[in-house]
């Protein structure tokens, strides 16, 4: 790099500094920095750019911390002196400036010591008279700040501030020491929310006093607060209201062009004339007016996006604004307002997912009000020449349609032109007509068909020909338009009202062209075959003639490895067609290739093929021969097994429409007792067995009796002895009892009363036997009685209530509760018999209490999913007897109280409610808990009555969490989260109030730890623990679907923080939480990043003892992998990277391989 040579040879030269910063020994490369600076600072022109470029690709070269630390110690005062001294010239200091920004971005938390010196150079810099020494500066102090100390990134703020309240200073100035607090901001994030009461009111005093053409220090206004809205959500609130109102004065900032040249001239009939550049054309390459207009609508998008709980008021003062400027004449501003307007819209689906209430007041209700004049002013921006324009119009109307899927029924003649005109312009381009018919296929999908009868003839020509472009993504898409249109045009068989018959030529024509078509994207072969099956299980009646051609197309699709699957769907809409296709000439190879695919590997492939079949067989088993249904049991057999109860479900619904069906051969039931009972028998021993899998077993049970090719007596027998456990495998699961007992029931009830009254009979002699000999035998006794008992009256049975109340005396648990659920199941099919029975014993029998209790909630809860009514006798007797349980000391017996009081509230709210009501006053705790409880358990997915009896007194069991008594405040926390899952809609208005009361319930209560002393040694008690994980997992539910009403920053710090750092029970919920709030409420989370690292780190580091047993060790990993999954979800947030902590935790991570190799897995999960 000496002087003498020419550029060329310098630029070598820099190359060659990489590898050697690399080799050779420290001192060196401290040498190569000394004399690079030496040239930097004294040198000549050309040699001055040279040595720049070589010190910042030192910089960028060193990894090694302490050769960085030794370089350092040279260049910072260099650079410094470069910077400051008097005499230096501005291209020095700019080239020094440069520099050092990239050395502080990179090792700025190495030079602690010179922070304050580097300041003190930095700041004066802020006053040069040069634009671009300012410039560099504002981006080195924003470098600087994200490793300043608290102390020193203070004096920084408060020196600029100062600077911005001096009066009289230049306008340059002042626009530089607003940008540099933007930048200040965006480099330190929440730390700067203490300054914001400094830094907002002169901002905002500055915005609006400005002179007429500063736009820039406009600009860098908005800027600077939409950054602090996105990243200090928390300290900004009180001035959400004034920075709204300024971000809306200046959407529509535009000194330099008056509006009334465009005003509200809707007439289409001028349309044509707009063509010739008219008067609403005005550019002026001086005007920058656009830069605040964009600014403002940038920083109204921050507003929308940090705070959801302000939505309603954002629709009355916002969206009409917004909505008037999609008139904006600047293509990229007009953009800016589009995508604002669009996260309004999204904002608004995020709020009110799975709301049904539409009050008045509701974001949804407000934007409904809305959609007229948005569809006029979309619609004008439809009929612009610009691409970018219309493709930015189709993404706002997509939007509309996602988050209110019927609102543009009124509008659809309106919009249809748009959608003509974007498809078959000349000048359309891909990506327009891509836009335009997700719109169109998003419309047809969510409105009633019978709106776009009148348009499908102008919809269908444009979306036809779009099948036959050469870019596949609109293929692609038009094909999926064509599918919906398929719909609409038919939407019944009868097909009344609207004649579909010219339509259908046209679209199997250009389907078919593209089916039929194989050198083409996998894409649009996959809509083309799901498109051919909905066109012919729509159409078939008039397609008879084009059957026999396009369905053994569709079989071939069938042997395709690429295109199997979404064929074998295809035959599965044809099968359930109500037309009846006729289809003869395929048929055989159908069920042929099917068969085949229930031995392949693909799960999904396999899962498509049973339902396929299923449909194929209800709807033309009388064309198929028995051989084929034979092969189908064997295959189908395999799939039997709780490794997959999906698979199993399904295949046990194929095997019982097999078994059902007219002429069902006798070797096909030969075939399902060979193949098919054995792995029935073993399915029903599995502990994993229930829902859907268990319903499809009991229906196969209950098949096999009718099909009469099976005696009842081998079945009932091979049933019950399935429950004797082998000698080796240590018993039956308590979950194959229940399973075969219901089995068993559905046996006995499908083989008529004879069959049945005998089996009774028999399971009553079993318990007569000695109990202590053969406890399962009688287990399994109960459980058959009380599932006969649920669904027959056995009555007829002569005292069967005190056989089975022998077996309360029994030693062995089990049965004694097996005995309970029995009694409980009987009384059900006779309530005026067993119920008087019931409780007469409680009220004699103390010992048998719990017992009793429970089959008495039996009954209830039977009562109450049946809707069945109680007489009202009855009804006082069970309360009477409840409530004096309320208090008991036994928490067994209290739960049970509560779920027969909860399920009953369900049958009798009116009587229950104010009952309830009148005991969260009670002295005793217990019964507090125990009504709040019952309360809980009232509160069930489907509507009920008790809603609108029970909505006015919710508070009064709600606001029970800020009860003295611990059980009772958790009991609240448990309630109200059973209320957000179930019936959010319920507790809406309370939560201003509850979450406050809420979040103080996950903070550690040191009164509530207690120390046992054990003799040896003393062990520590929190009893406050489980409250705290209740209310952990109560915010986790109120974020599904109450988040209008959270504010997260708040929730954040300190509460979520802390519960970062808490015991294992309460990390697992917040680590979830974690992940949901960075998926929805990304900038909450981004403000406070920093503070949320050292726990994650704490609990990724935590090693166990070493004389650990293994459940801590399997604990602790379970641990590990949660805190990771919250780190994963985290580096997903675009904006991770202004936290320093964050990036060194992630880098970390990726260093230590134990822990590398989780996060990896964790991340592909």
């Amino acid at each position: 790099m000496e002087s003498r040579h020419s550029g060329d040879v310098s630029g070598l030269a820099v190359k060659c500094v990489v590898p050697l910063v690399k080799k050779v020994s420290e001192a060196r490369v401290v040498e190569m920095t000394n004399k690079l600076c030496e040239k930097l600072l004294h040198g000549k022109d050309q040699h001055r750019d040279i040595a720049s470029i070589a010190l910042k690709t030192i910089a960028s070269e060193v990894t090694v911390i302490s050769l960085a630390q030794s370089i350092l110690v040279t260049l910072s005062p260099q650079l410094i002196k470069g910077i400051t001294s008097p005499g230096m010239s501005t291209e020095i200091k700019c080239e020094c400036l440069d520099i050092l920004c990239d050395v502080l971005h990179k090792f700025g938390n190495l030079m602690a010591n010179d922070h304050e010196l580097l300041l003190n150079a930095l700041l004066s810099q802020l006053n040069s008279n040069q634009a671009t020494v300012r410039k560099r500066t504002v981006s080195c102090i924003a470098s600087l700040a994200s490793s300043l100390s608290d102390d020193l990134l203070g004096k920084t703020t408060i020196e600029v501030v100062r600077k911005l309240r001096t009066k009289g200073a230049k306008p340059e100035m002042i626009r530089t020491n607003i940008q540099m607090i933007g930048a200040l901001s965006r480099a330190v994030g929440y730390r700067f929310g203490p300054y914001l009461g400094d830094t907002v009111p002169v901002l905002i005093n500055y915005c609006t006093s400005a002179s007429e053409n500063d736009e820039e220090l406009r600009e860098y206004g908005l800027q600077a607060l939409e950054s602090f809205l996105l990243r200090c959500p928390r300290d900004i609130y009180s001035y959400c209201d004034e920075i709204l109102h300024l971000a809306l004065e200046y959407l529509s900032y535009d000194p330099n062009f008056t509006d009334n040249m465009e005003e509200d001239t809707d007439d289409e009939s001028h349309e044509e004339d707009e063509d010739d550049d008219s008067a609403n054309e005005y550019t002026d390459d001086e005007d920058v007016s656009w830069k605040v207009r964009r600014a403002a609508a940038k920083c109204l998008a921050a507003l929308i996006v940090s705070r959801p709980e302000v939505l309603a008021k954002l629709y009355v003062e916002a969206c009409p604004k917004l909505i008037d400027r999609f008139k904006e004449r600047e293509e990229n501003v007009k953009m800016d307002v589009f995508n604002t307007f669009i996260e309004l819209l999204r904002q608004t689906g995020n709020v009110t997912k799975g709301q049904i209430d539409m009050n008045e007041s509701s974001p949804r209700c407000l934007l409904n009000q809305e959609v007229p004049k948005i569809v006029k002013s979309i619609n004008r921006q439809l009929r612009e020449k610009s691409i970018k324009t219309k493709v930015g119009a189709f993404s706002v109307l997509r939007e509309l349609v996602v988050v209110l899927p019927d609102c543009l029924a009124e509008h659809i003649g309106s919009l249809i032109p748009g959608i003509e005109k974007a498809l078959n312009d000349k000048s359309s381009t891909s990506n327009l007509k891509i836009e335009a018919l997700t719109f169109t296929r998003l419309v047809l999908a969510s409105h009633s068909p019978p709106v776009f009868h009148p348009y499908i003839k102008a919809l269908s020509s444009p979306v036809l020909s779009a099948v036959g472009e050469r870019y596949y993504k609109v293929t692609a898409e038009a094909l999926r338009v064509c599918g919906e249109l398929v719909r609409v045009v038919r939407p019944n068989i009868q097909g009344y009202g609207f004649d579909f018959k010219p339509y259908v030529r046209p679209l199997y024509n250009a389907i078919m062209s593209r089916l039929t078509n194989q050198d083409q994207d996998q894409e649009v072969k996959e809509c083309a075959i799901s498109c051919m099956g909905l066109v012919i299980s729509t159409f078939g009646d008039n397609l008879k003639t084009e059957l026999p051609v396009c369905l053994p197309v569709l079989v071939d699709r069938m042997g395709n490895e690429i295109t199997r699957l979404t064929a074998v769907k295809a035959f599965a809409v044809i099968a359930t067609s109500p037309l009846r296709i006729d289809l003869p000439c395929v048929l055989e190879n159908v069920i042929a290739e099917l068969t085949a695919f229930l031995r392949k590997a693909n799960r999904a492939l396999r899962q498509a093929t049973l339902g396929t079949l299923n449909s194929l067989i209800v709807a033309y088993g009388d064309q198929i021969g028995s051989s084929a249904y034979e092969v189908i049991i064997v295959e189908l057999s395999t799939l039997i097994s709780d490794s997959d109860l999906h698979m199993a479900a399904l295949a046990l619904e194929l095997c019982c429409t097999l078994m059902t069906d007219r002429k069902s051969s006798p070797n096909v039931g030969l075939a399902v007792r060979n193949k098919v009972l054995p792995q029935a028998l073993t399915l029903i021993k599995s502990p994993l067995l229930q829902g859907q899998a268990l319903l499809a077993l009991r229906n196969f049970f209950a098949a096999l009796v009718y099909s009469a090719n099976t005696s009842f007596d081998t079945l009932l027998d091979s049933l019950l002895s399935s429950a004797k456990p082998a000698p080796q495998s240590g018993g039956v699961a308590k979950q194959a009892l229940y399973s075969i007992a219901q089995c068993v029931a559905v046996l006995c009830l499908a083989a008529g009363d004879k069959k049945c009254s005998s089996t009774v009979d028999m399971l009553t002699e079993m318990l007569k036997d000695d109990s202590s000999t053969n406890s399962a035998k009688q287990h399994l006794a109960l459980l058959c009685l009380g599932e006969i008992g649920r669904r027959k009256d056995l009555s007829l049975h002569a005292n069967i209530e005190t056989i089975i109340i022998e077996s309360f005396q029994s030693p062995f648990e089990e049965i004694k509760s097996a005995a309970s659920y029995a009694l409980g199941n009987i009384a059900v099919s006779n309530l005026s018999k067993y119920l008087p029975f019931i409780l007469d014993q409680i009220d004699n029998q103390q010992k048998k209490q719990y017992l009793l209790l429970h089959s008495l909630k039996e009954v209830i809860v039977r009562q109450s999913v049946d809707k069945a009514e109680f007489q009202d006798s009855s009804v006082e007797k069970i309360l009477k007897l409840l409530f004096t349980h309320c208090e008991s000391d036994e928490e067994g017996v209290r739960n049970v109280v509560a779920e027969c009081l909860g399920k009953i509230a369900l049958v009798e709210p009116a009587k229950l409610v104010p009952a309830l009501k009148v005991r969260t006053s009670s002295p005793a705790a217990f019964t507090r808990a125990t009504v709040v409880i019952a309360v809980k358990y009232s509160i069930v997915e489907r509507p009920e009555k008790i809603d609108e009896i029970i909505y006015p007194e919710i508070s009064s069991f709600l606001m029970l969490i800020k009860d003295h008594d611990r059980h009772v405040r958790r009991a609240a926390v448990l309630a109200l989260s059973t209320f957000a899952h179930n019936k959010p809609n319920l507790i809406k208005g309370l939560l201003p109030e509850l979450l406050p009361l809420l979040y103080d319930q996950t903070v550690v209560k040191q009164e509530l730890i207690r120390t046992v002393d054990l003799g040896p040694f003393k062990h520590v008690v929190d009893d406050g623990l489980e409250l705290r994980k209740a209310a952990f997992e109560c915010v986790d539910t109120l974020l599904d679907s109450c988040l209008d009403q959270l504010n997260p920053s708040s929730f954040i710090v300190p509460y979520l923080k802390s519960g970062l750092d808490d015991h294992y029970d309460v990390k697992m919920p917040c680590h979830l939480i974690l992940s949901k709030l960075a998926d929805k409420c990304p900038s909450a989370v981004l403000a406070v990043l920093d503070s949320l690292v050292d726990p994650l780190q704490k609990t990724i580091n935590f090693k166990p003892k070493l004389d650990a047993v293994k459940q801590e060790v399997d604990r602790n990993e379970d641990m590990i992998r949660s805190a990771l999954r919250a780190i994963v979800s985290l580096n997903r947030i675009s904006g991770g990277d202004c936290s320093l902590k964050f990036k060194n935790l992630i880098s970390e991570i990726s260093k230590s391989p134990s822990l590398r190799d989780k996060y990896y897995s964790t991340r592909n999960e």
